[in-house]
């Protein structure tokens, strides 16, 4: 039933894309679907797009395997999604037109920005493509189960045109319809899991965590602060960084703050933010309370064995929920899970892939021509889906088989560390300089892919990416105690190595913007 679900899933979203596809000459239907969704389907798009295939399988081990920072972990990704909205959503809806390039660009023209910008985009959500790709295999392994490393790098390239698919036929409008339809499978029989979960405990959140805290071979450690870091020399400062890195960096991510200029208005924006934060909300409860029921019912040790990051725990506590007798209603709910699982990463890699191309054509290819025809940047656009995917493609099928939490934490880290600080500066400080955004964006990504391999994540411990190496010299887990800081501290110094003429100038520029980025005084378009 799983494999006909996959399929029917499959069809049933590409001939969506094929429907909703844009003409060949009208970018605005491409890029931001002319603004057409409304604030309910907006914010479900929005939703769709922050909750990837990495936040409903990773955030379920981690809730699954080290209880309560596991839910710390889930309400950072609510909190960063909640920032956006109150902090970031309205100039960025004001300032850009289809990228992130374009937001910055407003207030610093250039081409050096654009491109800068749009290679930061690519540093980012790569990594966090190639663990979506690589999951889909061992996803469609575990849940078929079929074995063998040919079929799973088969699954992976066949999906990973169909992403393909996705993001250059449909463009925005149809990347956000399967993003609706994703998240309301998500939410749906996740809802439906959770509800049996807590009929197994008689509807009693405290015996589900008690129950979880005796089957977890770590008593009431389990729910208390400082499991998952425990191993570490510095576990509460780790702990911080970890935190911080998710709530800066998750929604300030490219794919995400595109769905920003999908919005026709402020008002539209807000309201798609409401619905957006409402539906992360929700999930955080569903997978909170499926993390636990899989430690209860399954048990920690059977959950790490199958998996060390817990990537199965998620569908493993789904299965357990209905019991040794599984009926035909429950089977047919169980292939519901499975597929919204299946279409999460379906849904994530094409947005991902979508924004990533928007910024190559868009900020690198149309900016070296005068004039260039909208016929001819659509057909960019849609190359350039093409010249993003088919390396990911080739890399999934490479790093497949190994840990793939640092290339999670790495997209988290570059987004908080570079992207994060480039937005709040050329938003709202008036004297940044083009010089400090550069700083900001290359000193922030550089910071990160310097301190990255020194972690944990990478080697030093017997789930690392390379457990037979160990050049581990970085006492964190994530970076961004340290990159954070470097990130804001680059930008301040390359403003301030400008001189106070250019400083003048842009406070002159911003101040002949600023009713456009914090008001939206003037359309996008004017």
């Amino acid at each position: 039933m799983s494999l006909v679900g996959f399929t029917a899933v499959a069809t049933v979203t590409l001939l969506l894309c094929v429907m909703t596809g844009p003409d060949r000459d009208d970018l605005d239907e491409f890029y931001t679907g002319y603004g057409s969704l409304s604030p309910m389907r907006n914010g479900l798009a929005i939703a769709g797009d922050y909750i990837s295939a990495a936040s409903v399988l990773g955030t379920g081990g981690v809730i699954a395997l080290f209880g309560h920072d596991g839910v710390v972990l889930a309400l950072s990704t609510a909190l960063s999604l909640m920032l956006l909205m109150f902090l970031l959503a309205e100039p960025l809806r004001n300032a850009g037109r289809f990228t992130m390039g374009d937001a910055l660009a407003r207030r610093m023209p250039g081409r050096a920005v654009r491109v800068t910008a749009c290679a930061v985009t690519l540093a980012a959500l790569l990594p966090l493509m190639l663990v979506q790709l690589a999951g889909t295999g061992q996803l469609l392994a575990f849940v078929l189960g079929f074995s063998g490393a040919a079929l799973e790098t088969g699954c992976i390239i066949g999906l990973g045109v169909l992403m393909i698919g996705y993001a250059a036929i449909g463009g925005m409008k149809g990347t956000a319809l399967i993003q609706i339809l994703k998240i309301v499978m998500l939410l749906g029989s996740g809802l439906v899991v959770a509800a049996l979960i807590l009929h197994r405990f008689d509807w009693d959140p405290g015996a589900l965590f008690d129950a979880a805290a005796d089957r977890s071979g770590a008593g009431q450690a389990f729910l208390n602060s400082g499991l998952q870091f425990a191993g570490g020399p510095h576990p509460d400062a780790d702990m911080i960084s970890s935190q911080l890195t998710v709530v800066l960096g998750g929604a300030c991510l490219p794919h995400v703050t595109m769905r920003m200029y999908t919005a026709s208005s402020a008002r539209q924006v807000r309201r798609s933010m409401s619905w957006a934060v409402s539906g992360v909300a929700l999930f955080v409860l569903v997978v909170t309370v499926i993390g636990f029921g899989a430690t209860a019912l399954v048990g920690r040790s059977v959950i790490a064995g199958i998996d060390p990051q817990g990537n199965t725990a998620y569908l493993l506590g789904s299965q357990a929920a209905f019991g040794a007798r599984v009926t035909t209603a429950e089977t047919f709910l169980f292939t519901t899970v499975t597929t919204a699982v299946f279409l999460t990463l379906l849904a994530s890699v094409g947005g991902m892939i979508l924004a990533c191309a928007n910024s190559l054509a868009h900020d690198v290819f149309a900016t070296r021509v005068q004039e260039m025809s909208p016929r001819r940047e659509m057909t960019l656009a849609r190359v350039s889906a093409l010249a993003v995917g088919v390396p990911a493609i080739a890399l999934a099928t490479l790093v497949q088989h190994r840990s793939l939490q640092p290339l999670v934490t790495l997209s988290f880290c570059l987004g908080a560390s570079a992207i994060a600080p480039a937005l709040v500066y050329g938003l709202f400080w008036r004297r940044y300089t083009r010089a400090g955004l550069l700083c900001t964006l290359i000193g922030g990504s550089l910071a990160v892919l310097l301190l990255m391999p020194g972690t944990n994540l990478v080697s030093g411990s017997p789930v690392s990416a390379f457990p037979e190496a160990d050049f581990n010299w970085f006492p964190f887990t994530t970076t961004g105690l340290v990159s954070i800081p470097l990130g804001f501290a680059c930008g301040w110094l390359g403003t301030m190595l400008s001189g106070r003429r250019k400083a003048q100038e842009q406070r002159r520029h911003y101040e002949a913007v600023e009713g456009w980025i914090l008001a939206g005084a003037v359309r996008r378009g004017d």
